[in-house]
């Protein structure tokens, strides 16, 4: 079914839960160390994350290196 703007509805694009199933999958945790670092990052991810938000700093670490720019900015 068309809306007059030619475009599709809403309606006509869904599909029902288990067809989406049959190719959508979810991964599956074998241990709960998996599932832990899946929602929480690292202290060293956090501060390279930080450095990137900050243009001068992640500009910088290009240049000079992630270490010493996270040091000079946030240090």
């Amino acid at each position: 079914p068309k809306e007059p703007s030619g475009s599709l509805s809403a309606d006509s694009i869904k599909i029902k839960k288990e067809v989406a199933n049959a190719f959508v999958k979810r991964k599956k945790r074998s241990s709960p160390y998996e599932w832990y670092f899946e929602y929480y990052k690292s202290p060293m991810e956090q501060m390279h994350e930080r450095c990137e938000n900050y243009p001068p700093c992640d500009y910088l670490s290009d240049q000079i290196g992630f270490a010493l720019a996270y040091n000079r900015f946030f240090g």
